[in-house]
């Protein structure tokens, strides 16, 4: 069984219009833009890294926003539903909020003994705050939200799953417990975690598979702690027959990825070396980094990204 993962490290997710996008986890939700870079394989894409102050893992969201991109299907076979932890007591200030912003799907109930929100993202994304009792993690403070409401990263994610047997297995696999279960979903846990170390899965036998499209998670990333533990996960997937990619260096963490059972595609990330390895803290963010193979093109792919508020 592998000891090395720690939770969540970031969720990436599709979406149709950069500056929507960056609106909304900016403005409304109130986390900060810790990275505005580009596609790897697309550079005239940008991709927005959105997260708590140092962008630690366990409490980012990326994107990738393809221009005019047609919205996905929700289904089986993919991350439905992108879950954030915020402090007991803060529902009713999240609720006034997400109205007055104009979000759709807002709805209020109580699970696995947790009171949480669920709305919809500018493309149909699937959230969830839900009141957490003792996250200690530091969030960023935007303006009009305080700290005893504002967003501490992570809780977790929920999987939508025709079956989830092997899943299960996969789980179990990478350090995560089976902690409870309620109607058809059922919660595994990584005990100690990083706070973004809640999977939830859903069965659902009838629902037919999701197409990804704007507001569909791409992937899932779990974290570990440097390259050597990552290394060690690799070979462990494999020995047990998961086709695992080469490490690939994504400039602020090393990734690494393999499709699972369920059809979801898992990546296992680094905590090192941050997002300040190129921007120091105070200004995350705010600059255009470029991979290095890209920097030459610079001008090109600066003209073909549209701007983005600060």
């Amino acid at each position: 069984m592998i000891k090395d993962i720690t939770g969540l490290h970031h969720v990436t997710s599709m979406a149709s219009d950069a500056q929507q996008n960056n609106k909304f986890f900016t403005d409304t939700l109130g986390l900060r833009r810790v990275k505005k870079t580009v596609n790897f394989d697309e550079p005239n894409v940008y991709h927005l890294y959105y997260g708590d102050e140092n962008g630690t893992p366990g409490t980012v969201m990326t994107y990738f926003p393809f221009p005019h991109m047609l919205t996905g299907r929700p289904g089986v076979g993919e991350v439905g539903e992108t879950q954030f932890s915020i402090p007991k007591g803060a529902l009713a200030f999240w609720k006034e909020r997400l109205i007055a912003h104009g979000v759709g799907g807002i709805q209020t109930d109580t699970v696995f003994g947790d009171k949480r929100i669920r709305f919809v993202g500018p493309d149909g994304d699937g959230f969830a705050l839900i009141e957490k009792n003792e996250d200690v993690r530091a969030p960023w403070l935007a303006e009009g939200i305080s700290s005893d409401t504002a967003i501490r990263g992570f809780s977790g994610a929920r999987f939508n799953l025709r079956d989830t047997a092997a899943t299960e297995e996969l789980l179990r696999f990478m350090g995560y417990e089976r902690a409870e279960a309620e109607g058809d979903v059922k919660r595994y846990i990584i005990p100690a975690g990083n706070g973004a170390d809640t999977i939830d899965l859903a069965t659902l036998p009838n629902t037919p598979f999701a197409r990804q499209g704007a507001g569909s998670v791409h992937h899932i990333a779990f974290a570990v702690e440097n390259r050597e533990k990552q290394l060690k996960v690799r070979q462990a997937l494999m020995d047990t027959g998961y086709q695992v990619t080469p490490v690939i260096d994504r400039d602020y963490f090393w990734a690494i990825y393999f499709r699972t059972p369920g059809g979801i595609l898992f990546e296992i990330a680094t905590n090192e070396p941050g997002f300040n390895r190129d921007e120091d803290t105070a200004h995350l963010g705010e600059a255009l980094k470029l991979p290095t193979r890209y920097e030459p093109f610079r001008d090109q792919i600066e003209a073909n990204l549209a701007p983005l508020a600060a």
